[in-house]
């Protein structure tokens, strides 16, 4: 039960940070908006990382699609 909450944890972490990227491409007002991409794109890819040590691999990347398949 605690690794679902983490996995969740993790998924909502996910998708903040890809929420995040793509309000920086089409708002104004962020002085470098690569950079802040870049950072976001950076923890998509730790998160990633860390689900895939409690769920394996393959399940890991079919969460993180489908949790961004859903925005």
């Amino acid at each position: 039960m605690q690794n679902q909450s983490e996995v969740a944890r993790l998924l909502e972490s996910i998708r903040l940070s890809y929420e995040a990227a793509q309000r920086a491409m089409t708002q104004p007002a962020i002085t470098a908006p690569h950079e802040f991409i870049t950072k976001r794109m950076e923890h998509v890819q730790a998160v990633h990382s860390q689900l895939k040590t409690l769920v394996g691999e393959q399940e890991a990347t079919k969460l993180v699609v489908e949790a961004l398949d859903n925005l």
